[in-house]
């Protein structure tokens, strides 16, 4: 039995050779199980491939593949997938805020006969606001997309070969991967852990970053966001119908006269940003079967170590 442990990088050079150590650790703690640790350098500008290729040439286990640029976490997670071996597979961030040391766990769980894993937050040690926005998303993703979705959400997972290939599959433009994978209807089984305060470095999530991460977890599982566009507009519909209405009652039987520039420029405005609004909803989603339309490579390989191909797409 082969087990692949995928992780994506991205400015982690000091936490790269700590996470092999303990992942390492992990591996022999499993008997009769063969380890791949496989490696996504996200376009780091760091140092992180170099001490990716001293990793690979002191343990054989570690497969590398170094992506032309920064195609993101999801791209680079899956270009990791597609090139994995194992019969389970796991996935984990290269932070060290998610412990490996629940991999044993989840392993004995997938082997008592659940093709998925996920390794749910019970709380987390971030900033306020990360923890804040955060909680707000999973419970979004949680009412309006999947009841079954983590209450403090989820970025490490098991799951069984065939999952991972219904994953690569239906891998699309735009891609959020872990909605994917409830997409697939494998009902998961769940440990819960603390999410650890990161020990390296800053995080790269930004805000233009979370945006993204949000639109497309919503427009690609959801169609809220047109829903809730149609119930605007016809709310809006129906108050200028009544107003509308009202004024010429007013002016037809108490000659009350129709005036107020500023009043029907206010008006105008909320109505026009509201018109804006939902055109900007419309987009995204119209932008996205636009992308998805022209089939371009969702991520690009420059090199890899220990890997014997050079797929940029599965």
């Amino acid at each position: 039995m082969k087990i692949s442990v995928v992780v994506p990088v991205y400015f982690n050079e000091a936490s790269l050779p700590p996470l092999h150590q303990r992942l390492a650790e992990v591996a022999a703690q499993v008997p009769q199980s063969e380890f791949e640790f496989v490696f996504v350098d996200d376009g780091s500008a760091d140092d992180s491939f170099g001490v990716l290729k001293d990793l690979a040439a002191r343990d054989t286990r570690v497969k590398v593949l170094r992506l032309v640029r920064n195609f993101g976490s999801n791209a680079a997670i899956l270009a990791g997938l597609a090139h994995a071996r194992g019969d389970g597979v796991a996935v984990i961030s290269a932070d060290l805020q998610d412990p490996p040391e629940l991999i044993p766990e989840m392993i004995a769980k997938w082997k008592a006969g659940n093709p998925v894993v996920l390794a749910a937050r019970a709380a987390r040690r971030d900033p306020w606001v990360t923890r804040w926005t955060g909680d707000w998303f999973n419970w979004l993703f949680r009412r309006f997309v999947f009841p079954n979705f983590p209450t403090k959400g989820f970025d490490f997972f098991l799951a069984d070969k065939r999952v991972i290939r219904v994953l690569v599959e239906n891998a699309g433009a735009n891609l959020y991967l872990y909605g994917l994978l409830l997409w697939t209807g494998y009902k998961p089984a769940t440990i819960t852990y603390t999410r650890a305060e990161r020990p390296f470095g800053a995080s790269r999530w930004n805000l233009g970053r979370k945006v993204k991460y949000f639109l497309d977890a919503f427009v690609g599982f959801s169609y809220l966001p047109l829903r809730f566009a149609s119930v605007i507009g016809i709310i809006f519909a129906i108050l200028g119908f009544l107003y509308a209405a009202f004024l010429v009652l007013l002016r037809i039987f108490w000659g009350f006269p129709v005036e107020g520039w500023t009043s029907l420029m206010v008006v105008l405005l909320i109505v026009s940003g509201v018109q804006l609004v939902m055109l900007g909803i419309l987009g995204e989603y119209v932008w996205r079967n636009l992308d998805e339309a022209r089939r371009r490579p969702l991520y690009l390989i420059g090199e890899t170590l220990g890997l014997n191909d050079d797929r940029s797409r599965e």
